[in-house]
């Protein structure tokens, strides 16, 4: 077990730039905060590199923290690191997941543009628990590894497999498959009730203000909405996500 003391240690700030997304990529590593995200990360043993623990923390006895390299730091040396206003105190300095094996995949969650880390963490999340899968992150979607997309998955991006990927590309092999894709849409779409359960299939997710790109939605099988009973103009995309995925998934 090492110590550190001091936030302006080397090694202290370099967890802070794990922050950026430029540190992210350049060390294929990022950063997690709080007990709980810690204890999910602490089940892919082999994901962690460092495990940072403040040193009046109260490490839960359920932790098996064998072969874990363990940093003890000062509430002061938590704060520094932290993208909370109040950070508990457990960190950890995390591997970026390898590309999964995608081949089995008959559920399937494609993320066009998507740019508010709150709404990729939901569904995430909401995926993870409707038993999907898999994800595809296509151009333009938030990173993955940004802290607030971490905090809102609560530990599911620890257990879904999530990719990047060419959405053509994709769409072009999911078709190939006769995997059927629903794209997101009012225009031309039809009520998401109307779609059969259980199947495969890949659903395709848009950006909050302009939804998928056409381009796109030319390629899917089916274009679904989900009708707005009373004034609001749309629903939030996650939420949307939510109701989409666990209807087809049956």
């Amino acid at each position: 077990m090492k110590r550190i003391d001091s936030a302006k240690n080397p090694k202290v700030k370099q967890w802070k730039k794990l922050h950026t997304r430029k540190e992210r990529e350049a060390t294929k590593s990022f950063l997690v905060e709080g007990y709980h995200l810690v204890e999910e990360a602490l089940k892919e043993k082999d994901q962690i590199i460092e495990l940072i623990l403040g040193e009046e923390s109260n490490v839960p006895s359920s932790w098996n923290l064998d072969d874990v390299s363990i940093t003890m730091v000062p509430s002061e040396v938590l704060k520094a690191i932290s993208d909370t206003e109040t950070p508990q105190g457990a960190a950890a300095v995390c591997r970026q997941k390898k590309e999964a094996e995608q081949k089995s995949w008959e559920r399937i969650l494609l993320i066009d543009g998507l740019q508010d880390p709150g709404n990729l963490g939901t569904i995430i999340r909401t995926a993870d628990a409707a038993g999907l899968d898999g994800i595809v992150l296509g151009e333009g979607t938030v990173d993955l590894y940004n802290s607030k997309v971490i905090r809102s998955s609560q530990g599911s991006i620890f257990h879904i497999p999530v990719v990047k990927g060419s959405l053509g590309e994709w769409l072009n092999e999911l078709n190939e498959k006769e995997i059927t894709v629903y794209g997101t849409s009012l225009q031309n779409g039809s009520d998401y009730r109307t779609a059969d359960q259980g199947d495969p299939f890949a659903l395709l997710i848009g950006n909050e203000g302009s939804g998928v790109r056409e381009e796109w939605l030319q390629m899917t099988k089916r274009n679904l909405y989900i009708p707005i009973r009373g004034k609001a103009e749309s629903l939030n995309a996650g939420i949307a996500a939510g109701i989409l995925m666990y209807h087809l998934r049956g």
